[in-house]
């Protein structure tokens, strides 16, 4: 749509992503920021109206650089780094839901009144799931 992939680069520290390398992908984060910021403070609409139109500005941000997240090159190695990074970054959220969830769940026991936080379930319970899928996908496809 609007972004280019020459204007950014893999964003490998501090996130997932894209980063600007050159002055229009500076241009476009500054423009799509700015807007963001006129929804969020300039107009006075009621607060639903504001909610459904800042999602839908985040939405079509998102729609605009998963294609340049997409057609980004990478090298075997920057490959390679990549899955090494993202595997560690699943372990560590994995480790962290589990810690989460337990300590909710004992500390909600105690108090006698047990609640599971079921998005955090889900998200382990997808996690799960989703590595099933492509592990039988790939077994399937032979790599």
């Amino acid at each position: 749509m609007i972004a280019k992939a020459s204007w950014f680069k893999i964003r490998k520290f501090g996130g997932w992503g894209v980063s600007p390398k050159t002055w229009q992908g500076w241009a476009y984060v500054g423009l799509m920021v700015a807007i963001l910021f006129i929804i969020q403070v300039m107009f006075t609409w009621d607060a639903q109206l504001q909610l459904y139109i800042t999602i839908g500005w985040v939405g079509f941000i998102l729609l605009d650089l998963i294609p340049v997240m997409v057609m980004m090159n990478k090298d075997e190695r920057e490959q390679k780094n990549e899955a090494k990074a993202e595997r560690n970054a699943a372990w560590a959220m994995v480790g962290i839901l589990v810690v989460g969830l337990l300590y909710e769940t004992i500390s909600s026991a105690i108090n006698n009144d047990f609640k599971v936080n079921l998005f955090i379930i889900g998200a382990l319970l997808g996690g799960a799931l989703i590595k099933t899928i492509t592990n039988l996908y790939l077994d399937h496809k032979g790599e």
